[in-house]
């Protein structure tokens, strides 16, 4: 499919996009704004407790960022009328029934408009809390997944995911290997999502009896995330709940057009809109920063070992 044909599917969409502070459906905004300014509307689901506090996030974390430097220069003087056309800040959750929105017209309105969403909501810390990593990465897909199943348009739900939902297994892994289907089947033969969360709650009642400080709760939490995660064949808590949400997604989905992207470790944009922007210090980037400030001087690592890293345009 090349551009101008995905330019001419992208005209006159609308889109919900989860995640939205984030870098890759940061980026995701930024370009479809830029090169399809037909677009009709982008709703950006936005943590916060009413739209005012969404619209603030938005200007504050999305809009304002270097990153929307080409498209403001752009438009110039036009600018801001051109965002308040085209994007609306959404406040809700993922982790929440209807994502967290509350007004029913809003539902109703977002049911009725909906051709794409894509679902870029997770929280990439590889120790993240347990019961806030399953919240998010897993069972928030499902309620992803449950908004998705009443939006009359819908065309296409894009779910990201990471390429290391393989685990530790190595080697070529072809989607028809034993690979992903084969972990369905597995997960199928219990019920996860009741083990999982009556495990995570009486974790929590447990260190409420014992009148735990936050900081013991919040270590406590992110050691089991683990121990969860290597008792199930996963190294962290962050690719267990990701590769668990995503056999939800295909265990649940029923007849929804559904695409699932994998990308490996995500760096800097490549060239658009313009080289070398990133948001903070993740994932490879500390490594990166370490070696040019001369505190690393060397990696310890098989010769032969492939690095993947993503960029995000």
């Amino acid at each position: 499919m090349g551009l101008d044909c995905i330019l001419g599917y992208l005209e006159n969409k609308t889109i919900l996009i989860t995640g939205a502070t984030g870098f890759l459906a940061m980026v995701f905004v930024e370009k479809i704004l830029r090169v399809q300014p037909n677009v009709k509307k982008l709703y950006l689901l936005i943590r916060a407790s009413d739209a005012k506090l969404a619209t603030q996030r938005m200007h504050d974390e999305i809009i304002g960022k270097e990153l929307f430097r080409v498209l403001r220069e752009k438009w110039g003087a036009d600018f801001d009328s051109f965002i308040s056309e085209k994007v609306v800040a959404l406040p809700g959750d993922v982790t929440f029934e209807n994502l967290g929105v509350k007004e029913p017209s809003l539902i109703e309105e977002l049911c009725n408009e909906i051709q794409i969403i894509l679902n870029s909501a997770a929280t990439t810390n590889f120790d993240e809390r347990y019961d806030i990593s399953l919240a998010v990465n897993t069972f928030g897909v499902l309620q992803v997944l449950g908004l998705a199943k009443k939006c009359l348009k819908l065309e296409m739900l894009l779910h990201v995911s990471t390429a290391y939902v393989c685990g530790e297994r190595a080697g070529l892994l072809l989607e028809d290997s034993y690979s992903m289907d084969q972990m369905v089947k597995d997960i199928a033969n219990f019920d996860f999502e009741a083990v999982e969360k009556n495990l995570v709650k009486e974790k929590l009642k447990e260190l409420k009896a014992q009148d735990a400080s936050k900081e013991i709760i919040t270590n406590t939490m992110k050691d089991f995330g683990i121990e969860r995660a290597r008792l199930y064949g996963w190294p962290n808590t962050y690719v267990f709940t990701k590769a668990m949400g995503e056999i939800f997604l295909q265990r649940s989905k029923g007849n929804l057009p559904v695409v699932i992207v994998r990308p490996t470790i995500v760096t800097s944009t490549h060239k658009e809109p313009f080289p070398g922007w990133i948001q903070g210090f993740r994932t490879i980037d500390s490594v990166i920063a370490g070696y040019c400030k001369g505190k690393l001087s060397c990696l310890l690592v098989d010769p032969m070992t492939i690095l993947d890293m993503y960029n995000g345009k």
